[in-house]
């Protein structure tokens, strides 16, 4: 009997300090996921064109169209703007047959030039831009310190590479990466957002 009655309160101690222990690795465990942050990146720019084309997206539409960007460019220098900025029927049909021309050796139709035409066709004058959807990420960070970015909603329709910084961390350098697709719905959208080491030259200063 005086055995058991020494043994026992024994095990009531070991067992409430395995608890104590459990309950404080669970704390700790719960502040380490509490240190862990979303922070949103938010995106600028990325809209610009070549001086040569015009304010058209090129770049953009050639992808599309899966040709180069300079072979695009060589079909569009046989194309004649109408003055007024709508084509009469004759002149659209004259302008299609310079496209087409140098297009259609490339593996492009009527039917597709016609779609990705329409597709990115805007007024610059009317203060409109191309057709376009914003990208959206975010950065985990740490205790004050980036782990990575995630890119959750990639857009469409960057011609360049936009401006991408975190919130709230402006100073950190960020390189994004562009993705041109046939796909009207991928065409221009991000790929990728990657930290710039301090020590590295350019990328989004």
């Amino acid at each position: 009997m005086t055995n058991r009655s020494r043994t026992t309160p024994t095990l009531a101690v070991g067992l409430g300090i395995l608890t104590l222990a459990v309950g404080l690795g669970g704390v700790g465990c719960m502040t380490a996921m509490a240190a862990e942050t979303k922070v949103p990146v938010v995106f600028t720019e990325g809209h610009d064109t070549d001086a040569k084309d015009g304010g058209r997206p090129v770049v953009l539409v050639a992808a599309a169209l899966g040709v180069k960007t300079e072979e695009f460019r060589e079909a569009f220098s046989g194309v004649t703007p109408a003055r007024n900025g709508r084509p009469t029927g004759e002149e659209a049909r004259a302008n299609k047959a310079a496209l087409m021309k140098v297009l259609k050796p490339l593996g492009v139709t009527n039917d597709r030039l016609d779609e990705v035409s329409n597709f990115y066709r805007y007024q610059p004058q009317r203060g409109e831009l191309w057709r376009n959807t914003a990208a959206k990420a975010h950065a985990v960070v740490e205790n004050g310190k980036i782990k990575e970015i995630v890119v959750t909603e990639p857009g469409a329709g960057y011609s360049t590479a936009p401006k991408a910084t975190v919130q709230g961390m402006e100073k950190v350098r960020l390189k994004v990466t562009v993705l041109f697709d046939k796909d009207l719905k991928k065409n221009g959208s991000v790929s990728a957002v990657e930290i710039v080491p301090a020590e590295a030259p350019g990328a989004n200063r």
